[in-house]
């Protein structure tokens, strides 16, 4: 019988701790105000704890909630742990997995000592695909059938909903796990928008892929956890609903804690303790002439998330889910008592100050992308 992700990776763990060093995973969130997506954060983790027994499992955050990265490699190092394995909670790898995060786990070693080896991102994989697959499974068995009977798959067009970043490498692999899933499905059609930052965004995304004329859209949105970005694909896609009743738009789960994402996750520390944790180096922004981003070569590696760090105090505007109450127009407004110049809002979707020196995104003018976010053109709906 085949051993599972989780028996392999004790083998290799049990393999490569050494005496005076035991080991210990990191799992390294970004965070939010949003006490569910904190608490399904924290419930992934525990998840890869009943996976892994023999081994230490801690978890933080970079920002809005606790406990903070520096707090979960605190707790390690108290259950004398000597080498941390750490990865990154997050889907792609973009300034948050490149930059925020390596830049507090290096502050911290070197402050202490400890030794930590980073790994990669969930990104494109297998077992990914097949957890997103196994959403829309679940989406299309709890569609009702019309008078007509089922709409075939060729029928239908899927939209993959990515978080949307200002690096051109992470918006690509949201569009590669479109790809995997239209063909491994076999639907008529297949379009990647975003939430923010880069374009398309979901409303004017929406608006343009009606115009192709199928019976039925699934909208999925390719997040790990809920949010003030999951809610607000949720309300632009009811807006756009509201606008053609004649289109069966159906709404797919994000991923969550599926069982395959913690197998990957698994999967992501066993190639640290290996050594062959490879990152996609050649389209990275930070060190290759990418077309359009030839200024960000070299950045430094900084994290800009210091001014918010720990800053725990939940949204009092919605009770436990997100509504996005807090930035109905995809601009957030500042909690009282937390305005540091410019307002922060969950799950970043925030507007930086000039301090923060990010250099401007170059499609930020793009008709279809954020300054579309708000108020959708005039020439977005189709014309008679």
């Amino acid at each position: 019988m085949a051993s599972t992700p989780a028996q392999q990776a004790l083998s290799t763990l049990s393999t490569a701790a050494r005496p005076g060093a035991p080991l210990g995973v990191m799992i390294c969130g970004h965070g939010s105000r949003n006490r569910l997506a904190v608490a399904e954060f924290a419930q992934l983790a525990e998840g890869l704890r009943r996976k892994l027994p023999q081994i230490p499992v801690e978890y933080g955050y970079l920002e809005f909630a606790r406990p903070i990265l520096r707090d979960g490699l605190e707790r390690l190092r108290q259950q004398g742990v000597g080498r941390v394995l750490a990865v990154p909670g997050m889907l792609f790898a973009a300034g948050h997995a490149k930059n925020d995060i390596p830049s507090v786990l290096n502050t911290y070693a070197a402050e202490t000592g400890l030794q930590i080896d980073y790994g990669r991102e969930l990104g494109i994989d297998l077992k990914m695909i097949q957890a997103a697959g196994a959403r829309i499974r679940e989406a299309l068995d709890r569609t009702p059938v019309g008078p007509a009977g089922p709409v075939p798959l060729h029928d239908t067009l899927l939209v993959v909903v990515g978080r949307g970043s200002s690096d051109p490498d992470a918006n690509s692999n949201v569009a590669k796990v479109t790809r995997m899933l239209v063909e491994g499905f076999g639907f008529g059609w297949g379009e990647t928008v975003y939430s923010g930052v880069t374009f398309p965004l979901v409303e004017p995304g929406l608006r343009h892929v009606v115009r192709l004329g199928y019976k039925r859209i699934l909208v999925f949105p390719y997040f790990l956890f809920s949010g003030v970005l999951v809610s607000r694909i949720r309300q632009h896609t009811e807006r756009v609903v509201a606008d053609h009743p004649e289109v069966q738009f159906l709404p797919v789960d994000y991923l969550g804690d599926h069982p395959l994402v913690i197998d990957t996750f698994i999967e992501r520390v066993e190639e640290v303790v290996r050594g062959d944790t490879n990152m996609n180096c050649s389209l990275c922004k930070y060190r290759a002439q990418v077309l359009g981003f030839e200024r960000e070569v070299g950045a430094p590696q900084e994290s800009h998330h210091h001014h918010v760090e720990g800053l725990s105090d939940p949204c009092s505007l919605c009770d436990n889910e997100c509504t996005g109450a807090c930035q109905p127009d995809g601009v957030p407004i500042p909690l009282a008592g937390h305005d540091h110049g410019h307002s922060h809002a969950l799950d970043h979707s925030h507007v930086h100050a000039p301090s923060h020196h990010h250099p401007p995104y170059p499609h930020a003018d793009h008709p279809l992308g954020p300054r579309t976010l708000s108020t959708p053109r005039a020439d977005q709906e189709p014309t008679a």
